[in-house]
C-alpha cells in the first residue's frame, strides 16, 4: 500500500486537508472552520453539497460505491464521527475535531441571525420540522425561516415533485437542512441538487428528532468520550442494532486493514 494513503492527501478540499478513512475522503475541520465555511458559502452564492459523515456513513459508502462517490464529490465532508476526529489528530491533523449534526446546526443558525441567511428544512417524520424551526427561533431571536417540507415516505433514490423543488425555490432559502436518515437523505441531496437554488444543502439526519426535542440526547461526557453509540442504542435498540453492533465492528476491522496496510482503500471518484 502506498505511504501516502497513511497520510492527509496532497490534495486539499477547499483549503483542507483530506483524511482517506477506507476510500472516503473526510475533511480535517472543525466546528467553527465548518460554519464559517458554509457562511462563505451563502455569501456569494455558491452551489454547495455538503456531507457529515460517522463510522456508519463510511461503511455504508464502503459497501455501496455510487454513495462513495456521492460522498467524495462533496465540497465539503465532514467529521461527523468521534473515530473519525480521532483519526484526523492521529493522522496529524489536530486542529480538526467533531462537527456533529445538531452543533453544527446550532452553530451556523447563531451565525446566521446577524448575516440574514434563510433556512428550509425538509424531512423528518410529521410535525417534527414545524417543532425544529419553532425551537430554534425560540433559541435564536431574528432566526429567518424560510419554510419546512414534511415528504411522505418515498424509498431510496425517490425523486421530488416538481411542484415542490419550484415552491422551494420560490422561498429563496441560503440553505436547506435535509433529515430523511442516512444514506437515504445523502442520495436525495445528490439527485436534487441540480435543481435546487439554495447555496447550500446539507444534510444532518438525526439532527432534526435531537433539536426539535422529540430525541434525547446523550450527556456530553458520552458525546466526548466516543460512547454516544452506546447512549442511542440503549433507547432504540432494535432500530439502532445493526448500526451499532454490526457496521461499527466492521468499521474498526477495515480501519485496521487500512493502518496496517494490510489493505488498499483508494480514494475513487473524488475531483474536489
Amino acid at each position: 500500500m502506498p505511504e501516502s494513503e497513511l497520510k492527509p492527501d496532497s490534495i486539499n478540499r477547499r483549503g483542507f486537508r483530506v483524511i482517506n478513512c477506507l476510500g472516503v475522503g473526510i475533511s480535517a475541520v472543525n466546528l467553527q472552520q465548518a460554519t464559517q465555511l458554509l457562511g462563505s458559502w451563502a455569501d456569494c452564492g455558491k452551489r454547495c453539497t455538503i456531507h457529515l459523515c460517522t463510522a456508519h456513513t463510511v461503511i455504508e459508502c464502503h459497501q455501496e460505491p455510487t454513495l462513495r462517490h456521492i460522498i467524495n464529490q462533496a465540497d465539503l465532508v465532514a467529521p461527523d464521527g468521534m473515530p473519525l476526529a480521532w483519526l484526523c489528530r492521529f493522522l496529524k491533523q489536530k486542529h480538526a475535531t467533531r462537527v456533529y449534526g445538531p452543533d453544527l446546526m446550532r452553530s451556523f443558525c447563531e451565525h446566521s441571525v446577524t448575516r440574514g441567511y434563510r433556512h428550509f428544512f425538509y424531512g423528518g417524520a410529521v410535525g417534527v420540522a414545524g417543532e425544529l424551526a419553532a425551537r430554534l427561533k425560540q433559541r435564536y431571536p431574528g432566526l429567518q425561516i424560510a419554510g419546512i417540507h414534511t415528504p411522505p415516505y418515498r424509498p431510496v433514490g425517490a425523486i421530488e415533485e416538481t411542484t415542490v423543488i419550484e415552491a422551494i425555490n420560490a422561498l429563496q432559502p441560503d440553505i436547506i437542512w435535509v433529515g430523511l436518515g442516512t444514506p437515504k437523505q445523502d442520495y436525495w441531496v445528490a439527485q436534487h441538487r441540480p435543481f435546487l437554488s439554495a447555496p447550500l444543502l446539507v444534510p444532518v439526519g438525526a439532527a432534526f428528532d435531537m433539536l426539535s426535542g422529540r430525541v434525547q440526547q446523550a450527556p456530553p461526557w458520552m458525546q466526548r468520550s466516543g460512547l454516544e453509540w452506546l447512549f442511542r442504542l440503549s433507547r432504540e435498540p432494535r432500530r439502532l442494532a445493526r448500526r451499532y453492533l454490526v457496521y461499527n465492528p466492521l468499521f474498526a476491522l477495515h480501519l485496521f486493514l487500512q493502518l496496517t496496510r494490510l489493505r488498499h482503500y483508494p480514494l475513487s471518484g473524488r475531483t474536489r
